[in-house]
């Protein structure tokens, strides 16, 4: 089996260095927001996945279909050990609205998906959730579900984390951790950044679904 579009690990970030000569007193500036590392750093899962497609459904019970997204995907561990699979698919609309994938899905929702990709051993994402094994023949084969947040979708982003163990706290404009509302600092978690652009004003059945980007970021 193989998917249409195959990970490529990509590592974005810079450093620079610029100096300055002034008789003022240096003052603190904010700190990068913070980015992966070039060198690998901590476990990280092989992820295949296909674009985003559309799906209009019959809910039993519902008034009327209502239409949904969803993800093929397939994870692989590829590491010299078992991991933890938990990961969160969260769909970014050009409106600068987050949807979370698999919230109270119903059951009809992915079984029409299964039918249709019947070709994947699709399994649902709470059976997917826990210990990853290790080889290609432990793979999970899953699918990330959005009710469909607009009807002229346009430019999004799909952000998938839990591929990764890389974390990396959230510091201040003085370098010091920030915490949260329990006292605990905030941790980011290297999360796969997904682009992708629907061509033309509205959703035809036929229209176009194009990736335009793919990068790793801190989030």
């Amino acid at each position: 089996m193989r998917l249409i579009s195959r990970l490529t690990i990509v590592a974005v970030g810079s450093i620079c260095a610029v100096g300055a000569f002034t008789l003022a007193p240096s003052i603190p500036t904010a700190n990068a927001y913070p980015q992966p590392s070039v060198y690998p750093v901590a476990w990280e899962l092989d992820f295949v996945f296909e674009s985003p497609k559309r799906i209009v459904v019959e809910i039993p019970g519902g008034a009327a279909p209502k239409a949904y997204w969803y993800m093929p995907y397939v994870a692989t561990n590829n590491t010299d050990r078992e991991q933890v699979f938990l990961p969160t698919f969260d769909l970014l609309t050009k409106e600068g609205r987050v949807v979370k994938s698999d919230m109270e899905t119903s059951a009809a929702v992915f079984n029409a998906i299964a039918r249709r990709e019947a070709k994947w051993p699709l399994k649902p994402a709470l059976e997917n959730a826990g210990p990853i094994l290790v080889g290609e023949d432990q793979a999970k084969y899953g699918v990330a579900i959005w009710e469909e947040p607009s009807s002229e979708p346009g430019m999004f982003s799909v952000y998938v984390t839990g591929l990764s163990g890389e974390t990396a706290p959230l510091t201040d404009s003085e370098g010091k951790p920030i915490n949260d509302k329990d006292g605990q600092p905030i941790l980011l978690r290297k999360t796969l950044q997904l682009d992708f652009n629907v061509r033309g004003d509205e959703l035809y059945a036929g229209d176009p679904i194009d990736q335009t980007g793919k990068q790793w970021v801190m989030r």
